[in-house]
């Protein structure tokens, strides 16, 4: 039987959803003749603004330079050369900050512009800063503005749609919930276009193959995503256990009553929880990078309680590995106890072991994380 319900489904399990990833596309925020609708802008930021007063962690990811760019530069249609495509991302980029800035710092929030290729993902090291960049200006109450960096991307990395590129940050900050508000109310039973009876999908699992035979493409000028990608991006995010929700950015209010579990767009849900989704895949990671060798007291401590990884439990290492890297927790009489994300290097690492986190500094000039492994990324094996 299909997972795809047209009658009101449970959205209880918002509930839990504090870190949240919200996409607007150009349909949203462009005209067809007056560039930027700064109008909607505000609303939407506004809106940005209340869920952060609330307690929610959110992150925008925001279309319209291009779009933006055209229309100030007087072309009604989205032009296929990169060159003309990187003018009018950095033409429109600058109204698009401006908005979402000027009205953010109205309520009082912080905001930071950040800029991603498909590179800043694919490499290891540039995706550990990215994801540690984010989550510090989460921390400190800041909204992160994300967008494509059209203005230097090239046709071998570009990320295709922000929709993609909205999944990729929700699996990257490790995201509950992702909200793309596009020009329908959700996915339809059937196309709106041809069928006036058609029905709003309230609920679906993210997982479910008959959800690709109701998505239609995207009929705009100005934009690139359709509700193929919606979908695409839905799965995505559902690999790193975010719910993904599709609404309609004309609903006054949306993002508030959406997490308010109000009866709104299309929520496919994913089947795992986020943590647990992190831990399968840490766990199903077959050739670690290398092995620390851990005391008596480690060695308890990982199998009774769980808990990370301190330098001052690691007495020796073994192999090569760089940040980032899966590598393993071992006895001095090499029985494998654990796997995780590892810190720091393993060039670091043999200066840190012993050691504890406020010697890090004296150690090797600098301190990121004062564990070697957080227990969130860290399995028993």
């Amino acid at each position: 039987m299909s997972a795809i319900e047209t009658t009101n489904g449970s959205r209880d399990r918002l509930a839990s959803c504090k870190r949240v990833v919200v996409k607007v596309g150009s349909s949203l925020l462009t005209g067809p003749n007056n560039g930027l609708q700064v109008a909607k802008i505000d609303a939407y930021a506004t809106q940005i603004a209340q869920l952060a007063a609330a307690g929610y962690q959110v992150i925008l990811v925001s279309s319209g330079a291009v779009a933006a760019g055209c229309l100030r530069l007087g072309w009604s249609e989205r032009p296929q050369q990169v060159h003309l495509l990187q003018a009018a991302a950095s033409v429109g980029q600058m109204g698009l900050v401006q908005s979402y800035e000027s009205t953010l710092r109205k309520h009082g929030c912080g905001t930071a512009m950040i800029m991603l290729t498909h590179d800043d993902l694919a490499d290891r090291q540039r995706y550990l800063n990215a994801r540690a960049t984010l989550n510090e200006l989460l921390s400190l109450g800041v909204v992160p503005v994300i967008n494509e960096n059209d203005t230097v991307a090239t046709d071998e990395i570009r990320f295709g749609d922000n929709d993609t590129l909205a999944a990729l940050v929700t699996n990257l900050i490790e995201a509950d919930l992702l909200i793309i508000l596009t020009d329908v109310e959700g996915l339809m039973d059937s196309d709106p276009r041809t069928n006036t009876g058609a029905q709003r999908v309230r609920v679906a699992a993210s997982t479910d193959p008959a959800l690709s035979a109701l998505a239609g493409d995207s009929v705009g000028a100005l934009g690139r995503g359709g509700m193929v990608t919606k979908i695409r991006a839905a799965r995505l995010a559902a690999r790193s256990g975010a719910h993904t929700l599709i609404a309609s950015g004309e609903t006054p209010d949306v993002l508030p009553q959406l997490l308010a579990k109000n009866d709104l767009g299309t929520l496919l849900v994913a089947e795992l929880t986020p943590m647990t989704a992190r831990k399968r895949w840490i766990a199903g990671q077959l050739r670690a990078k290398g092995d620390l060798v851990v005391d008596l007291g480690a060695a308890t401590a990982l199998r009774k309680r769980g808990v990370s990884l301190l330098a001052a439990g690691v007495v020796e290492v073994q192999g090569d590995f760089l940040r980032g890297d899966v590598v393993r927790c071992v006895t001095a009489q090499g029985e494998a106890i654990a796997q995780g994300l590892i810190n720091y290097a393993s060039t670091e690492v043999n200066l840190l072991r012993g050691l504890s986190s406020d010697s890090f500094m004296a150690a090797i000039g600098y301190s990121a994380e004062p564990e070697l492994m957080h227990a969130d990324n860290l399995v028993l094996l």
